[in-house]
């Protein structure tokens, strides 16, 4: 309890927390919705197989509680609707900058866009519907970066290790150890740390060890600097075959197992 004693509770950091809740707590109500529609889908597709499929629909969707939202024939992917969020919670935020309570609602309603838009990041990314296949993960991906960048505002660190403190204490360093920073950052993101590089951009000491260490294969790090070199490149995916199956209980514990390929 000392711990908490010590954080100064400032609206701007109440809202932090609040997005951060509502973040989490959007991604899971999320993905327990969209696995229950899957769950409602196979159902539907073992029902067609069947031959008395017709009543088997007609049982099944009854009985249906959720399920996609189409309008005019066009499914609607909830990354829309957590754009929409973000959009207006971003221009109240720079229009009015308002104080509490509104502060606070307006960061609830970023976090709840956020988690929506990110869940569905693998989408935007490869600009196809790979929700539930293995390409899917990458939105798990995503959630995990952005939740360790949130608590990490949370708890009071400064971008690439600086606060404003030290920007007041020391001018002239700044620009040197940001541009080291920032340099540990990129190299982390070349060789394939996503998430340790988003953790990095807050806590640098974690992108000199992604930047020191063997790159992920695939990255553009391996395939640039291991191609020559096949002592380093098979030790990399060595050590990528353990960290596949790491991330891959992750992923399947928060985002459901993908579809048979």
């Amino acid at each position: 309890m000392e711990f908490f004693a010590d954080i100064d509770f400032t609206p701007q950091r109440v809202s932090v927390i609040l997005m951060l809740v509502a973040f989490v707590a959007t991604f899971l109500i999320t993905r327990g919705i969209t696995r229950r529609i899957r769950s409602q889908r196979l159902v539907d597709a073992r029902a067609d197989a069947d031959a008395g499929a017709a009543e088997g629909r007609a049982d099944e969707g009854g009985r249906k509680v959720v399920r996609d939202i189409e309008i005019g024939g066009v499914h609607i992917h909830h990354q829309v609707w957590g754009l929409l969020l973000m959009l207006v919670s971003g221009m109240l935020q720079f229009a009015f900058e308002p104080s509490s309570p509104w502060l606070q609602i307006t960061a609830v309603m970023f976090g709840i866009g956020a988690a929506l838009v990110l869940d569905e990041f693998a989408l935007w990314l490869h600009l196809d519907d790979v929700y539930w296949s293995s390409a899917g993960g990458k939105s798990v991906d995503a959630v995990l970066a952005t939740a360790c960048v949130m608590t990490l505002l949370l708890l009071g660190y400064g971008p690439l290790g600086i606060s404003t403190t030290e920007i007041d204490d020391a001018p002239l360093a700044i620009p040197l150890i940001i541009a080291v920073n920032m340099t540990l950052v990129v190299i982390t993101v070349m060789k394939g740390k996503i998430v340790m590089a988003a953790i990095g951009f807050f806590f640098p000491l974690l992108t000199l060890i992604g930047a020191i260490r063997l790159a992920r294969v695939p990255s553009w790090w391996a395939g640039r600097r291991y191609e020559t070199r096949p002592g380093k490149r098979q030790k990399a995916l060595e050590r990528e075959e353990r960290t596949r199956r790491r991330i891959t209980r992750i992923r399947l514990a928060l985002g459901g197992a993908p579809d048979p390929s």
